[in-house]
């Protein structure tokens, strides 16, 4: 799978209340790797059982931020920084992050923020009309500074957790932890990483730090209750996938020398290969790429998603016909992933088979909406089909999700127009051009 930017909104109602409130949360920048995803949910999925959730419907995304923060802003998603994975240094830590933002979910906290949002968005109205009104009056300055400040109290108060919310999930976060069997001292490790943020400026403190107050109150109380349920040894399949998730982020989001440098103290062989395969991809040496990802694939030959990372390979450097080939292998051993599907198609699509490409990408969309990279791929494959209409609709579907919502709008009007009316892809596109002319 292409390690690749996307934007998420994860629906228009949300793209709506980004509008209303310029919420950036909801229009942001995400890795999507399958291989990656795939090791998340291995991660993620005990201690999201354990809060009541299920797995299947919770994601867990990584956003293209080197700084260190995670956060939820829906029930069916959890988003962690590249940064933040980055820094942590066990899955029992990470465990301890997605067990606490799991939290908020179960809790209820994110209801009863979007009870308050009402109460958010008078601040914002009042402020506007404020501003409005200076502006009348011909104090220019006066209105900017009465909008700014308006706007950005209705947005803390919409986002940010209280610091009872925050003890609340704590608590919650190491009972779940203990119940999955992982450590609940993961957790406590975690906190201890930021436990010095708080002294530094509000500029200069992570993301985390403003969005989850800690206190020393906190330390304690998370302290006491690891005390009390104890520690656990480490889990060994979550440790492995976390290594792999680690290995293959900082492959790609760190130097390819930096990488090669820290090979040998890699413990395991197959994620030893992997690393280096995507270093040398990315610096050009498609020889030692391809000798390198083998190597892994014979380690693990039932593994779809080396086999995905070898077609990457390939695909980007021109090779299409072998990296269809290769993507089919992948999808053969994991059918149903909505990555692998939309990396099977876009590498038919480039070898010139469209209708296969069209079959593989609209799986796809059938289980992920919210990729638009696929969305590109399948709007390409529509037009190369002759299917205009469709290829509007998808056009404007990526755009909204990329929180381009103007060109969202004309690609759905056009959409209108070409598709049978009242039926459901006609639908769909006046979902999105109702939402582009409100955002109006």
């Amino acid at each position: 799978m292409r390690f690749h930017l996307i934007k998420y909104l994860p629906s228009i109602a949300a793209l709506l209340l980004a509008t209303l409130l310029a919420l950036p949360a909801y229009a942001i920048g995400l890795l999507r790797d399958a291989d990656m995803e795939h090791a998340l949910k291995q991660i993620a999925a005990p201690v999201v059982r354990a809060a009541g959730l299920n797995p299947n419907r919770v994601k867990v995304l990584i956003v293209n931020e080197s700084s260190l923060n995670a956060f939820v802003v829906s029930n069916d998603a959890i988003f962690l920084h590249y940064g933040l994975i980055n820094k942590l240094d066990s899955a029992a830590m990470l465990q301890g992050v997605i067990a606490h933002e799991a939290a908020h979910i179960a809790n209820g906290h994110l209801a009863r923020r979007m009870t308050n949002f009402a109460n958010s968005r008078t601040v914002a109205g009042l402020g506007l009309a404020l501003a409005a009104a200076a502006a009348a009056s011909g104090n220019g300055k006066a209105a900017g500074a009465i909008a700014l400040g308006s706007t950005s109290s209705a947005q803390g108060a919409f986002r940010g957790h209280t610091r009872e919310e925050e003890s609340s999930a704590d608590q919650s976060a190491v009972r779940y932890m203990k119940s999955a069997g992982a450590s609940p001292e993961g957790l406590l490790d975690t906190l201890k990483v930021f436990a010095g943020q708080e002294t530094l400026s509000v500029g200069r403190q992570d993301p985390y730090m403003r969005s989850h107050p800690l206190s020393r109150d906190r330390m304690r109380a998370v302290a006491g209750a690891v005390a009390s349920y104890g520690t656990l040894p480490p889990d060994p399949t979550a440790e492995y996938w976390f290594a792999r998730l680690k290995g293959k982020l900082t492959a790609y989001t760190r130097a390819p020398s930096w990488t090669l440098r820290r090979l040998r103290a890699e413990p395991y062989a197959d994620v030893r290969l992997l690393r280096e395969a995507v270093a040398h991809h990315r610096n050009s040496n498609t020889r030692k790429a391809l000798a390198a990802i083998d190597k892994a694939i014979a380690a693990r030959p039932n593994d779809p998603f080396l086999r995905d990372q070898k077609g990457q390979i390939l695909l980007e450097t021109r090779n299409f016909a072998t990296a269809a080939n290769t993507h089919a292998s992948a999808v053969q051993r994991a059918p149903n992933d909505p990555l692998l599907l939309s990396s099977y198609g876009r590498a038919l699509l480039a070898s010139g088979q469209v209708k296969s490409a069209l079959n593989a990408l609209e799986k796809s969309r059938r289980q992920d909406f919210r990729d638009s990279s696929m969305l590109r791929d399948l709007a390409t494959a529509y037009a190369k089909s002759g299917q205009t209409g469709m290829a509007a609709l998808t056009t404007a579907e990526r755009f909204a999700l990329q929180g381009r919502i103007k060109d969202a709008g004309i690609h759905a009007k056009r959409a209108t127009g070409l598709l049978s009316r009242g039926s459901g892809p006609w639908q769909r596109a006046q979902d999105v051009l109702i939402a582009s002319e409100r955002a109006k």
